[in-house]
């Protein structure tokens, strides 16, 4: 059965993660999507195990269902023959400066003299109209612009990334969301747009949307942060024998997990009794559900929690993903 996208034809000119992960989501949603490469190729081909030259895992898990060819911009005649490939396009996607694209006459105003119906993304660093408009940016560098790993330096005590590409793939969605709406949008009007999705502005708005607090009022009424994400007790509970995530966070979670943990005590402490409450005192709340836990096996807490409606589950390894009963069952791994 053809994706919903089926008959769109995308053509991108991404490397590394940004764009192509963006683009393998169009992808798979049905778009034809034609990934334009330098001679030396994406970055990534040469990154993670490979049973062929090139074609590292990394790069794998980010370019599928496409098609691909080489282009060199410096060779007479490319631009001519991207501009060929552009007019019968649905969406032109790229992830470079923007200087970059002025530089080689590949602005959204130079491609829609060839198709005035084209969706043009840029997806890059920083907003082009900003002072850090000319810069380049990788995930790191967003994480550390947008506050992330500051974040975890309010936790953990020095500043840290978090181990997965989080800027990237946050901004692939927001690259996704906006062409498809920009294709309804023309689909309704019949016009093309040019769409910016700066992964700094991107990252701002997903970190502070919890994280604004106080500050979202003026004048503030508090400050900045989540208290509850912030407290250096938030973290996966050790049992007997493992880890388990736990969270009985709305009020009739919280009761039900006293009474089946045996602590129908907790229930009326005034430092639990709310929401509101619990949050307010983050740290006890996380230590004693802690405590609690580590009193018990792994399958143990399963069975008492199994038909409680308290949020938890098992804390899976990496190596854990490839055999989990759930994603096993719904056929998530496509071998």
């Amino acid at each position: 059965m053809p994706g919903p996208l089926h008959g769109v034809k995308v053509v991108e000119m991404t490397s590394v993660v940004l764009g192509p992960w963006a683009c393998q989501m169009l992808a798979d949603m049905g778009a034809d999507v034609v990934k334009i490469e330098q001679p030396q190729g994406d970055s990534l081909r040469a990154l993670g195990a490979a049973r062929s030259p090139g074609m590292g895992a990394f790069y794998l898990n980010c370019n599928r269902n496409k098609r691909s060819i080489v282009l060199d911009l410096r060779v007479p005649g490319a631009r001519d023959a991207l501009l060929a490939m552009v007019k019968d396009a649905d969406v032109f996607i790229h992830n470079n400066r923007p200087q970059v694209m002025t530089r080689f006459g590949l602005d959204y105003a130079d491609l829609r003299q060839v198709n005035p119906r084209l969706i043009y993304c840029g997806a890059y660093g920083y907003a082009k109209q900003g002072p850090y408009g000319a810069l380049g940016a990788l995930d790191d560098s967003i994480q550390a612009a947008s506050g992330i790993a500051m974040l975890n330096e309010m936790v953990l005590g020095e500043p840290r990334y978090v181990p997965t590409i989080v800027a990237d793939k946050t901004t692939a969605l927001t690259v996704v969301y906006g062409v498809t709406a920009a294709l309804f949008h023309r689909e309704r009007t019949g016009q093309g747009q040019e769409l910016e999705v700066p992964m700094f502005e991107t990252m701002v708005n997903f970190v502070m949307a919890e994280h604004l607090w106080g500050m979202t009022f003026d004048p503030p009424e508090g400050k900045p942060g989540y208290v509850r994400l912030l407290s250096e007790h938030r973290k996966p509970c050790k049992t007997l024998d493992g880890y388990l995530s736990v969270l009985p966070y709305l009020d009739s979670h919280w009761e039900r997990f006293c009474t089946v943990t045996g602590h129908s005590e907790l229930i009326d402490d005034v430092r639990f009794r709310t929401l509101v409450d619990r949050v307010r005192n983050i740290d006890a709340t996380s230590q004693i559900t802690a405590e609690i836990l580590a009193t018990r096996s792994t399958a143990e807490w399963l069975q008492v929690f199994a038909r409680t409606g308290i949020p938890h589950i098992v804390v899976n390894t990496l190596e854990d993903l490839a055999t989990d009963p759930h994603l096993v069952a719904t056929g998530f791994w496509q071998f």
